[in-house]
């Protein structure tokens, strides 16, 4: 064989290789094409997945391998090109052949009763009707023109004749088919639908804006609208919108059914979503009997509807009952009470709780909203406040989803202040603001009381300090101070300190001590020998202990392990006072913000009076140091249920033999002793090898140590 013959029949191989390799590649991208259209159907239409998301993901990656290796078997609408297109300078517009027009609305029962008696006079009928029923999502209504089963065109609604041309935003949505399923569907195929964002992406998207520092959205509504006039389309692809198909627009060709209904399953047939909830009733009653099961289950759904859509089923009567003005008679929505307004923010004050916890609250403009009138609404703390960048008379928008308390969505000022194009936030209202604008600031005195209000590094919330004095804590710090693990009066119940606090009997502890057999026979419900078992059992409360004491003034994070582990170090009730924070600090189970909390209890003033005044009403024995037990030096922990010794005598009986009991499970931990449950304090002491005595162990052990 000559040198070219050789050559050109290797050159002829080489051609057989290439072209056997390009149609095993065809055959390959058009099998992974039809699989992934295949699982996306399962997945976004029928919510039925059949493999894993790393599946899918291979699947995907093969693809794209593929179709970059052979360009030339690229495609418009296989599943690879979802990835979204290079950004564009602007939107171009759209012209609606089929107009999308707007629904009447219903906002009560009345309303759907009238709305059945138009129908019934205007076509003479005398049967019972039925109707199409659908949620009607929150979002934003679009046209997705398929031609021969392709996608080609994705508009907005717009002003119902014209709106834009967002096509490859619509391609980039991962549940809008590029091309339809199966078969038999018309040569042109315009779907009317909704794109919304499910609560669950809403929710991710504005976590992500608060991490980056950038604007968040008010609602999904809002979210879901900017997300598809995005100019990038990769950004529309990322951000998990759905679609959602409610009836069709131009339709060219054969294969459509004769109802509403019909034609939607039809849909969903060919791959296109359509609302698990749709059904058919009949009649009026029908409808009205679907809103209120739809306004049961509205809360618990994956996405926010405002109401309900009523659609005469049969499409023949569609056509007779025609339209008026821009909306048919055949369809109407009825709405849901408003889940959210904007309003102005009159006033910022701030409540007191129980705790000293001062929280903000926004006293508004009232505002009808989800039902109810709102005039009032939490702030929580003054990080909230901050987040919100809120002024007194700043305009926000009010949530109050179902019966959940309302809350402070979004201030549009302060979102109008930081961008001044978008005056369309809202309308209603003049966003900018003035000298009557005052920026809300943190209390430096508490509003009840003028104590001092104080709030530590790592904490959210502002506190008032003056626990034993400021009358809003005064009802919960008495009942501490009488529980079990505290002085432990037996008898004097909350109901009956809330009385004798209300009645100004008890301003201060010690007043427990002063009252007499009278005072409390006086009082609903109780009689001279209940009020005398009171007397006594406050009598015998004054023989207590230094720990129990300390445990009873209610100093925040100052638990039993805690005010034991302050007792046995500094032996007595002077020196604790007088401590200091590295003092504290060398206590076993008190970090800083415990020693904070300690120090901020005894710098009050007012509360060393009541101590020193309590500590010549109270008795306890002395506190020896421990020497010599066998468990001194050793740090325990106890942890989950336990069912033949309480936690508390479990605690109690480690101390008795010089262990120090701390909450949390540490390197210096000497043993855990774990109940059933125990969770993660046990994982730890796993993790660190450090002993662990189940119950039944920890009994067994007690035996032999007392043998």
């Amino acid at each position: 064989m000559t040198l070219d013959l050789f050559a050109e029949n290797n050159k002829n191989n080489q051609n057989n290789n290439q072209n056997k390799a390009a149609e095993n590649a065809a055959l390959r991208i058009e099998e992974i094409r039809k699989l992934i259209e295949g699982h996306n159907y399962r997945y976004y239409v029928l919510d039925e997945p059949h493999i894993s998301d790393a599946t899918y993901d291979q699947l995907m990656k093969e693809l794209i391998t593929l179709e970059q290796q052979f360009p030339q078997f690229y495609s418009n609408v296989s599943p690879s090109q979802k990835v979204g297109a290079k950004v564009k300078a602007g939107f171009s517009t759209v012209a609606h052949e089929v107009s999308m027009l707007s629904l009447d609305n219903a906002f009560n029962d009345q309303d759907m009763f009238d709305f059945s008696k138009r129908i019934d006079n205007r076509i003479n009928n005398k049967t019972i009707l039925k109707f199409a029923c659908e949620p009607k999502l929150d979002g934003i209504a679009v046209s997705l023109l398929y031609k021969n089963g392709e996608l080609v065109r994705g508009a907005t609604r717009g002003d119902g004749s014209t709106g834009e041309d967002i096509t490859e935003n619509v391609r980039a949505i991962q549940n809008i088919p590029l091309r339809l399923m199966g078969e038999g569907y018309p040569e042109t195929l315009e779907v009317r639908g909704e794109i919304y964002m499910p609560k669950k992406s809403f929710e991710l998207l504005n976590e992500l804006a608060q991490k980056q520092g950038t604007k968040k959205y008010v609602n999904p509504r809002n979210a879901a609208s900017g997300s598809v006039r995005q100019l990038d389309a990769r950004i529309t692809g990322q951000r998990k919108l759905e679609m959602c198909a409610y009836s069709v627009g131009l339709v060219e060709g054969e294969g459509l059914k004769q109802t509403h209904s019909e034609i939607l399953y039809q849909l969903k047939n060919w791959g296109i979503k359509i609302n698990e909830h749709m059904q058919i009733v009949e009649g009026v009653e029908g409808c009205l009997e679907y809103f209120k099961l739809l306004s049961t289950i509205r809360n618990d759904l994956g996405y926010e509807i405002d109401g309900v859509v009523f659609k005469v089923d049969d499409l023949n009567l569609q056509q007779r009952l025609g339209f008026v003005s821009r909306a048919p008679r055949w369809a109407i929505s009825h709405k849901f009470p408003a889940q959210e307004e904007n309003t102005i923010v009159e006033k910022v004050e701030f409540q007191v709780g129980r705790t000293g916890a001062v929280t903000p609250v926004a006293r508004l403009k009232p505002v009808f909203v989800g039902g109810v009138t709102v005039s009032n609404v939490t702030l929580h703390n003054m990080d909230e406040v901050a987040r919100l960048d809120l002024f007194e008379q700043d305009v926000v928008a009010i949530s109050r989803a179902g019966d959940v308390i309302p809350k402070v969505m979004m201030n549009l000022t302060s979102q109008y202040m930081q961008n001044t194009s978008e005056r369309e936030l809202d309308q209603s209202y003049e966003l900018f603001r003035t000298a009557n604008h005052i920026k809300v600031e943190a209390p430096t005195k508490c509003p009840v009381c003028e104590g001092k209000v104080i709030r530590l590094d790592g904490e959210a919330v502002y506190r008032c300090t003056n626990i034993l004095e400021c009358s809003a804590q005064k009802s919960e710090s008495f009942k501490h101070f009488v529980s079990r693990k505290a002085l432990d009066i037996d008898g004097l119940g909350e109901k009956l300190i809330e009385v004798l606090v209300d009645n100004k009997q008890l301003k201060h502890f010690d007043d427990l001590f002063s009252l007499d057999v009278n005072q409390l026979a006086d009082l609903d419900r109780m009689a001279q020998k209940s009020a005398q078992n009171v007397l006594d059992a406050i009598e015998r409360s004054k023989a207590t202990t230094l720990q129990r004491f300390i445990y009873a003034l209610g100093i925040r994070e100052v638990g039993v392990a805690t005010a034991n582990n302050l007792v046995l170090h500094f032996l007595n009730l002077e020196t604790i006072m007088l401590a200091n924070k590295e003092q504290l600090l060398e206590v076993d189970d008190i970090g800083p913000v415990v020693a904070d909390y300690i120090l901020q209890f005894f710098e009050v003033e007012s509360n060393s009076l009541l101590i020193k005044k309590l500590a010549t009403i109270l008795s306890w024995p002395d506190v020896v140091k421990q020497e010599g037990l066998p468990l001194t030096g050793q740090s325990w922990v106890v942890t989950g249920k336990l069912s033949i010794m309480s936690r508390d005598e479990v605690k109690d009986k480690l101390q008795s033999l010089g262990a120090k009991v701390a909450g949390s499970v540490s390197k210096n931990t000497h043993t855990l002793v774990a109940g059933e449950k125990a969770g993660s304090k046990l994982s730890k002491a796993q993790t660190l090898g450090i002993t662990v005595l189940d119950e039944q162990q920890f009994i067994d052990w007690l035996e032999q140590l007392e043998a």
